[in-house]
């Protein structure tokens, strides 16, 4: 399907590029070879809305962060968005009353939010952290953590917020695989064994968490380097063969893909960082 001499991939992963590989070979080469384009997600934008409140809400006082500021600022940094984001907004959403029903769902998030934490109680040591780890392989790990908690006594919580509702357990793994990522991260960078790894369904008030082990760290880590072995290999032959499931019917580039009677555009000269 694809040319032997692909170029390789310079060592870089995300947990969401780890993911996409997982979930299908060809939808990461879509995604970070050819840097196709998809359709906006009203969904990932309320995402990012939602996780953008929050980060401006832990900036605040202690004794001001309540319902009401949180509720208070969602406008304003909608707005702030929007304008970051014209385009996607006005095709997402073509009148005002779509907007506001939009809106009024992230508003409901952030209400569910109180009923999980009380934030007024919290002093998070990073909001929005980006990190950036290189393995002792050479591989490099990459990747944003909503918040790092570090108590009085110096243990340390990873919080992940998700704004979708959390999994039945048999569909766990994606979630589980993510939080671990960063929780890899963190032990290499910092040394120390996160003491809980924390997922946040503000979707439905689920909490998930994990007190992970330096061997399930360990673990971790080798599951890492064993889905990038497989992305070098891949690259290597330049057979990125698609991967049917049920997540086919939210892909954006059936017209390309094999699965669907397409034919993927021929690869480019230089893969770019996963």
């Amino acid at each position: 399907m694809d040319s032997p001499e692909a170029a390789p991939l310079v060592p870089a992963l995300s947990p969401s590029r780890a993911a996409d590989f997982l979930q299908c070979p060809l939808l990461f080469r879509f995604r970070v070879i050819d840097r196709l384009p998809e359709r906006p997600s009203a969904a990932a934008l309320r995402g990012t809305l939602v996780h953008a409140v929050l980060e401006r809400l832990f900036e605040l006082p202690a004794e001001t962060r309540t319902r009401r500021t949180a509720l208070s600022l969602l406008e304003p940094q909608w707005e702030r968005l929007r304008a970051a984001q014209p385009e996607t907004a006005a095709e997402l959403f073509p009148t005002e009353e779509d907007a506001a029903a939009w809106l009024a769902e992230a508003r409901t998030l952030l209400e569910r939010y109180f009923h999980m934490e009380q934030p007024h109680r919290l002093e998070p040591r990073e909001r929005e952290l980006r990190l950036e780890v290189t393995l002792e392989s050479g591989l490099r790990l990459r990747g944003y953590v909503d918040r790092l908690d570090v108590a009085p006594a110096g243990q340390i919580r990873i919080v992940d917020y998700k704004t979708g509702k959390s999994p039945r357990p048999r569909f766990e793994d994606k979630a589980r695989f993510q939080i671990f990522f960063y929780g890899v991260m963190l032990w290499r960078e910092l040394g120390e064994v996160p003491a809980r790894l924390q997922l946040m369904y503000l979707g439905d008030g689920g909490v998930r968490w994990y007190e992970p082990t330096e061997q399930e760290l360990l673990a971790a880590e080798s599951e890492i380097l064993g889905i990038w072995r497989d992305i070098e290999r891949t690259a290597r032959s330049g057979s990125w063969n698609p991967r049917p499931s049920k997540l086919c019917g939210w892909c954006d580039h059936q017209a390309l893909c094999p699965e669907f009677g397409g034919t993927p555009p021929p690869l480019p000269a230089t893969a770019p960082v996963a």
